[in-house]
């Protein structure tokens, strides 16, 4: 999507157009109108690094407390029951994700490395046998689920049904301004099969996350049952799709760049180009883009002034291709100067950076390693990929692969 310089350009994120191709409007806005109004919406958004970044570790002006989404049903004094911690500000927020913190812990999850690779190799094993294959259905939305699944303590047998309900959950219908029916009745189903598993983890306890955050404390508190669940359906939306849309991102742009693709998998492959491989995915197509808050003051910036009690986003997707912060932002480069890496937002920042980030990066960094390791090259089918239709979260629901094995 184009947008001439000349023209003024309002942000709905509901839009199919803009979530197909969000960042032309993002320049637009950064360019021009760096705090924005739709006023159809009522909705305001920052669009600059600067100060996307100051919002982040500001306290007491840009609240959490109605949520990150916002749509109609889930903004709102009750975020907090579905999204926990991203739904809270301090001192709240702060008791809780100290308590979450005791079960997901940096140990748990380094401790999840040896299944991790096993994963990996299984799955990826099918998908060489068959060198032709969906890289979402396939892999990239089977790994993380498991991950994310083993920590929990989901069987096996129910993960397929948990990671399709999860799906259901971010999809957002064309013109409609609400979670749609099906997303709320999928949330339902979470909530309940998580309800079920604390129950079960309460008579029986294991050793799991699960478990773990039944019996954590600190200073005498514990966590409720509703927190549990809270803190468990966040995970398998936000831990499970994000990373999902990571790995679909990476493949997909580096096919579409075949001097960076050779320079990962020419000769033997590279694996020392995975890392930045992961961080430039991170920075230049993130899975997050949206992050919603709500105001709790008057916000005055760049001549305008959102008021208080406004819905404003964050818009991280146009933080991380900021011209003022990185150099040619429009453009896909695996050997970017890691300073410049170092200052992406795709995690967020201050009392909410993102507890799994270690999690989605160790799984991505396995997961690509092992793709190095096992192919020759790889190919996307651009033109076959399909997006997630979302407001929040950006990614794609199919990528066709084909794979040379070595």
């Amino acid at each position: 999507m184009s947008v001439l310089q000349s023209t003024p350009t309002v942000l709905d994120p509901y839009d199919y157009t803009f979530q197909n191709d969000p960042y032309a409007v993002y320049s637009w806005l950064r360019e021009h109108e760096p705090l924005h109004h739709n006023p159809d919406l009522d909705l305001w958004a920052l669009t600059r690094h600067e100060d996307i970044a100051e919002a982040l570790r500001t306290e007491g002006t840009y609240s959490n407390s109605y949520g990150v989404a916002i749509e109609k049903s889930a903004w709102g004094p009750d975020a907090h029951k579905v999204m926990s911690i991203l739904g809270m500000d301090p001192p709240r927020q702060k008791r809780l994700r100290s308590l979450v913190s005791r079960g997901f812990t940096p140990r748990r999850v380094h401790d999840l490395l040896p299944r991790i690779q096993e994963l990996t190799d299984r799955y990826l094993g099918e998908c060489l046998e068959r060198g032709s294959f969906d890289w979402i259905a396939d892999f990239a939305g089977k790994l993380p689920m498991d991950v994310i699944s083993e920590m929990m303590g989901v069987p096996e047998e129910d993960r397929a049904e948990v990671r399709r309900q999860a799906d259901v959950v971010v999809h957002r219908e064309d013109g409609v301004y609400d979670v749609p029916q099906a997303g709320a009745e999928a949330s339902l189903w979470l909530v309940s099969y998580y309800m079920d598993m604390v129950a079960q983890r309460r008579r029986r306890p294991s050793d799991d996350l699960t478990s773990a955050l039944i019996e954590a404390e600190v200073d005498g508190e514990r966590l409720t049952d509703d927190d549990v669940i809270a803190f468990l359906f966040l995970m398998v939306v936000a831990g499970n799709e994000t990373t999902t849309k990571l790995l679909g991102h990476a493949a997909f742009h580096l096919t579409r760049h075949p001097d960076q693709h050779d320079l990962v998998f020419g000769g033997d492959g590279n694996t020392d180009l995975v890392a930045p491989w992961v961080e430039e995915t991170l920075r230049y197509d993130t899975s997050s883009q949206l992050l919603a808050r709500y105001l709790l003051r008057d916000v005055e910036l760049h001549g305008r002034v959102a008021p208080q009690g406004s819905k404003l986003l964050l818009c991280l997707g146009s933080a991380n291709r900021d011209e003022s912060v990185f150099s040619r932002p429009t453009e896909y480069d695996i050997t970017r100067d890691p300073e410049e890496l170092a200052k992406i937002l795709s995690f967020g920042g201050g009392r909410h950076f993102c507890l799994g980030a270690n999690l989605a990066r160790l799984e991505a960094r396995v997961a690509l390693t092992a793709l190095v390791q096992r192919a020759r090259s790889i190919e996307i089918d651009h033109d076959a990929c399909r997006r997630v239709h979302s407001v929040n979260v950006r990614g794609f629901a199919v990528a066709p692969m084909t794979v040379v094995p070595r």
